[in-house]
């Protein structure tokens, strides 16, 4: 357990020179009913004991004898030339007079019925993790992070430690590193056929803050947004989380279907798609789907919100333009995540805004988070600029080919007649349907 120094309000223990109790006396009992009470905790360090008296205004024999007393009764421990530390493991008997074992703890709980607002109760009431985890056997959507060149990413980070500007250290801009921005422009244009410039990409924590950006910016509570289905559990609760209504719209083989879309929302105001390799199933949406669904956003004053879902990992075939480099209209947002192809724990993603768009989001980022940290958009400029990034991808590309295709053997080979599984042409992740 790390040891830190206690920092401690004097309000605790605050001491009344003229109580008959003796102020070491007072000090033992503040202190103890401080360490009791959870506010000093296991393994913590005391201040030294000149210091912790200099700051009481009294004598330090009075805080020695405090602590003399604390650490007879087991409260704290006393190492030499170490210091003094609130015990790690009271003494059973202690938390039992006190009334305080872990047994008859019973902290308050509310209960949130009437507490919450109704879109709090829907967020709350999530399965979305927030505790960080271990990765799981068979885990869909995550990269392999032991191939990430960690070496490379370190001397970036060490690099502009030293050498980035004063001037960046203040409040950035809160759309992105302008030259991080650039490079996204100039990889998104070359790579993925997107039209766009630098002052239309948007810098944003990965795909789920630009879900929930978008929907706060283009719709209104209760407006209607037809999502895939089966398709990304936890967009559509970022789109739950700002008090719209997701509708599912089942897919077919050229990807989500239109027909169903009109017949279970026709008033819908936005659509969320994977039209690259839709999430889960892998469909790659066809060149007339996606045209029939731009010509359909323009009719209806709608937008298009496209997640360019592992768009990088093409393993066979050439990949269709995308919705926004189709897009006439100025109706499609395009997002996108570095989770899949660097680290999930970088959060660095995009959005490719129309220019009409671009002041509003940059207002409502402003509001909520200020800025991004600037250190790591200024190495993955660098990892962009230097070309670490696309000789990373070429690398991952074929690592991940190798894996699917010997994952694919392998199923094949032992579990025959009960999964049926196929190579899949794109993706970290692949279907096996179940025989029966």
């Amino acid at each position: 357990m790390a040891k830190h120094t206690a920092f401690i309000n004097l309000g605790i223990v605050a001491l009344d020179p003229d109580a008959p109790v003796p102020l070491y006396q007072q000090l033992y009992e503040r202190l103890r009913d401080a360490i009791l009470a959870g506010q000093l905790a296991a393994g913590m360090r005391l201040p030294p004991t000149r210091f912790f008296a200099n700051e009481l205004g009294v004598s330090r024999n009075t805080v020695v004898s405090a602590f003399d007393q604390l650490t007879a009764e087991g409260y704290i421990e006393s190492k030499v030339g170490a210091g003094s530390y609130v015990a790690s493991n009271l003494p059973e008997d202690i938390l039992e007079l006190r009334g305080h074992t872990p047994e008859t703890q019973t902290p308050h709980r509310w209960n949130r019925s009437g507490i919450l607002s109704k879109r709090g109760e829907l967020v709350a009431a999530s399965p979305v993790r927030r505790e960080a985890s271990l990765p799981v056997p068979f885990q869909p959507g995550l990269p392999a992070v032991d191939e990430f060149p960690f070496k490379v990413w370190e001397r970036l980070v060490a690099h502009h430690w030293r050498y980035l500007p004063m001037s960046n250290f203040g409040y950035g801009d809160a759309v992105g590193y302008r030259p991080l921005r650039e490079a996204i422009a100039a990889y998104l244009g070359a790579a993925r056929g997107v039209r766009c410039d630098a002052d239309q990409i948007i810098v944003v924590a990965g795909t789920q803050q630009a879900i929930s950006l978008a929907a706060q910016i283009l719709l209104d509570p209760g407006d209607k947004v037809w999502m895939e289905d089966p398709g990304y559990v936890d967009a559509r609760m970022a789109l739950l989380g700002v008090g719209v209504e997701p509708v599912p719209v089942p897919v077919d083989a050229e990807g989500l279907s239109l027909r169903a879309g009109q017949k279970a929302a026709p008033d819908a105001r936005l659509v969320y798609i994977t039209p690259s390799y839709q999430y889960p199933l892998g469909i790659r949406m066809s060149l007339r789907r996606r045209l029939r669904l731009l010509e359909w956003a323009n009719r209806h004053n709608a937008w298009i919100l496209e997640d360019d879902y592992d768009s990088e990992y093409r393993y066979a075939g050439r990949p269709l333009a995308p919705l926004q480099g189709l897009d006439q209209a100025g109706r499609v947002i395009y997002i996108g995540t570095f989770s899949k192809v660097l680290l999930p724990s970088l959060r660095l993603g995009y959005m490719v805004a129309p220019h009409d768009l671009v002041d509003a989001f940059a207002a409502a980022l402003t509001l909520a988070i200020r800025c991004l940290p600037i250190i790591p958009q200024a190495v993955l400029t660098d990892f962009f600029s230097e070309g670490h990034f696309a000789r990373h991808v070429r690398r991952m590309r074929t690592l991940y080919a190798e894996r699917q295709a010997l994952l694919v053997e392998q199923v094949r080979q032992h579990l025959a007649g009960r999964l049926d599984i196929s190579p899949g042409d794109a993706g970290l992740h692949l279907i096996a349907w179940l025989n029966g």
